[in-house]
């Protein structure tokens, strides 16, 4: 039964799929959107991690259009959001929600990887709002929602500088973003996850902290949370969906962390 809360509004929600089975951030986003009334146009790179996404949308009894596309290539970045308008006829809420970390420091780290941390977290959010920006402004209206992490804010246990720079990168952009286009009736905020028990630790990050041990690394995270346990995509959704509502009218250039407590403690 939809609520409503995003009747009438047409969603793009980038990194729609997942990596298995569960509930991350993107496709969580799809599912909560369409079950508080938003068309979505869900975007991935690839069609099998959108399959579930799009099951699950489609049983909540919501519309989904799904769309492939390289968020680091401007082309089809803009060839997405026309297809979008194609679809739709206009879009009122963009969540960017494609990233991912790579280990090392600046010693440890290739110049490759690097470069490919910064296109894939950083300018995937600047190609989007480029390419959607316009078409928000012209309406008069619109919600910007960026996926930031709690690495983009302190210290979370490994060393990924580049995941850590860009994640930063996209809080601040955010926040500019928003005051250019607030009197334009667009607003910008951004979601900072922390350390949620996603498909992404299994299928990822354990390989990269713990060797492979799943249980070791799940232990690890859950010691740094003072709620006691994880959340997961549905948590990071529930929190996009607010700011891209109107009950969120008067919130424009913050964030809001959803972490458990984790950046509140010291240790």
């Amino acid at each position: 039964m939809m609520a409503g809360r995003l009747e009438g509004k047409v969603a793009i929600v980038t990194g729609a799929g997942c990596v298995g089975p569960g509930w991350g951030n993107g496709r969580a986003a799809c599912v909560r959107f369409a079950e508080e009334g938003a068309k979505v146009f869900a975007v991935d790179l690839r069609p099998d991690p959108m399959e579930e996404t799009l099951t699950r949308t489609r049983a909540a009894g919501g519309e989904i259009v799904p769309h492939l596309c390289d968020v680091t290539d401007r082309a089809s970045v803009e060839a997405m959001v026309t297809a979008c308008l194609d679809a739709f006829g206009r879009v009122d809420i963009l969540v960017n929600n494609v990233g991912g970390s790579a280990k090392g420091g600046p010693v440890e780290m290739d110049e490759e990887t690097w470069d490919r941390q910064i296109d894939f977290n950083l300018k995937s959010v600047y190609l989007t709002c480029r390419s959607v920006l316009p078409h928000m402004a012209s309406q008069g209206s619109g919600a910007i929602v960026n996926t930031a992490s709690t690495s983009g804010l302190r210290w979370t246990g490994a060393a990924q500088s580049a995941y850590a720079a860009t994640k930063a990168g996209v809080i601040q952009f955010g926040r500019v973003v928003a005051v250019e286009y607030a009197p334009r009736g667009v607003r910008v905020n951004t979601v900072v996850p922390g350390q949620l028990h996603t498909p992404m630790v299994e299928a990822r990050l354990a390989g990269q902290r713990a060797g492979g041990d799943v249980d070791a690394l799940l232990a690890s995270r859950l010691k740094r949370i003072p709620l006691g346990f994880m959340g997961d995509g549905r948590d990071t959704a529930n929190a996009a969906l607010f700011l891209a509502s109107d009950e969120a009218r008067f919130i424009t250039g913050t964030e809001i962390v959803v972490d458990g407590g984790m950046t509140a403690r010291c240790d």
